[in-house]
């Protein structure tokens, strides 16, 4: 008995630290929100902004994305951390698990994107590192973390719709394949103007050739993370975030620091 009494205190302290440890995941938000800034680095306008967004792309699509900020998130790694509170908060639609938590822990300087059994098709691992490196990353080295937010949730839509991936595949270091093909048939094109010119007005297609050949621009979209309003056209007429619906997580995603 007096053996066991020694070790009660240091049982004791376990239970503590196992304790303090498990309620490193905050409570899931009461009234529900999108937008959870518990390290207070966003001011309120911003996290209206993005919450408003992401309710209005909820309410059109079903699928929930949610930014939470926490000032560490030790003593996990980055990504258990975001698949545990995925999990425990219910991010996404029961059944069809279509949730995306956008985590983001400043003191760790890390950033992690975690996705929902139905979402890893559309935003797989390679995808979810490119947001984070080339939309996220850059701004946060600036400072600029709203900024960095807002073009990842940009970015995450996009890739939800399967257009990012097709964006990210064109704008490659190099010359894209596709740029190859466009300067060779382009260079053909001019080669059949040359040889026509003058030839009479009987030929079809090319109009107006004397101004000289079109040469059409490389890319028609407005670029990556531009904030050109809500998803779904305006605010929610909901009235606000309804509330996380019991979606559950993988180990889809992927993670980056800065």
């Amino acid at each position: 008995m007096n053996k066991f009494r020694c070790f009660l205190p240091f049982l004791t302290l376990f239970l503590l630290a196992t304790s303090l440890f498990a309620q490193d995941i905050p409570p899931r938000p009461s009234p529900p929100r999108l937008v959870n800034d518990l390290a207070n680095q966003l001011n309120g306008t911003e996290v209206a902004a993005l919450e408003q967004k992401l309710v209005a792309y909820n309410d059109s699509t079903s699928t929930q994305i949610t930014v939470v900020i926490v000032p560490t998130v030790e003593p996990y790694a980055i990504a258990d951390y975001a698949f545990k509170l995925g999990r425990e908060w219910g991010v996404g639609q029961k059944g069809k698990n279509n949730g995306i938590v956008l985590l983001w822990a400043p003191n760790d300087r890390k950033v992690f994107i975690a996705t929902g059994y139905g979402m890893e098709g559309v935003v797989p691992d390679a995808i979810a590192k490119r947001i984070i490196s080339q939309e996220i990353i850059p701004e946060f080295k600036n400072n600029m973390f709203y900024r960095g937010l807002d073009r990842g949730v940009d970015a995450i839509i996009r890739a939800a719709a399967g257009e990012y991936e097709a964006e990210a595949t064109n704008s490659d270091e190099g010359f894209p394949g596709g740029f190859v093909v466009f300067i060779f048939i382009l260079i053909i094109i001019l080669i059949i103007i040359s040889r026509n010119k003058g030839g009479g007005s009987g030929g079809r297609g090319f109009r107006n050739t004397s101004a000289g050949p079109v040469i059409w621009p490389y890319s028609t979209h407005t670029g990556w993370g531009s904030s050109s309003g809500n998803w779904g056209g305006g605010s929610s007429s909901g009235g606000g975030f309804g509330g996380f619906g019991g979606g559950s997580f993988g180990g889809g995603g992927a993670g980056g620091d800065y």
